[in-house]
């Protein structure tokens, strides 16, 4: 059953939100979920996020982060050294496949860091939101005040031009 909604009313008092409805439609599009390798996404406190895989077997080489244009994108396959020995497994059940993950960041998400530790991929996130984009309160004044404000400013010129003149004499 493929139902379709749509967004619309959500964007009637929104602005700017473009791609916000574009990630959705995309969300729907794809095709079934991938599942190797396991990972977990987690919040630790209010602005700082971790995306923590599972790449047993994996080293450091093997593995590329990647950051462009807000796409965070995650990828490993293993040496053609080691998939060219002539092993023959009598059970496989550590997966050693090529695998790429993406993950689409916020504006603000900045990657901190990563690091492999106990055969686990751990990628450090934080949100910063800048010092002009943080609420702030806006001042409403009104055309008489303004206008107040501007003739005080006027009388307080010529007063301090005269101040100078009196100092310098």
């Amino acid at each position: 059953m493929n139902t379709a909604f749509s967004l619309e009313p959500l964007f009637r008092h929104s602005i700017g939100f473009d791609r916000f409805n574009d990630l959705f439609e995309r969300a729907f599009e794809s095709s079934a979920p991938t599942s190797f390798p396991p990972y977990n996404v987690e919040k630790h406190g209010e602005n700082e996020y971790r995306i923590v895989l599972a790449v047993a077997g994996f080293t450091e080489q093997e593995l590329s982060i990647q950051l462009e244009g807000g796409v965070l994108s995650v990828s490993g396959s293993k040496s053609q050294a080691e998939q060219d020995d002539a092993v023959h497994y009598m059970h496989q059940g550590i997966a050693q496949r090529a695998f790429k993950l993406t993950y689409r960041l916020e504006d603000h998400i900045e990657v901190r860091g990563a690091k492999l530790e106990n055969g686990l991929l751990i990628i450090d996130l934080l949100r910063e939101i800048p010092e002009a984009q943080k609420p702030r309160e806006i001042e409403i004044s009104s055309a008489d005040r303004s206008e107040v404000r501007r003739l005080e400013a006027t009388k307080q010129a010529p007063m301090e031009e005269s101040a100078q003149v009196k100092a310098s004499a």
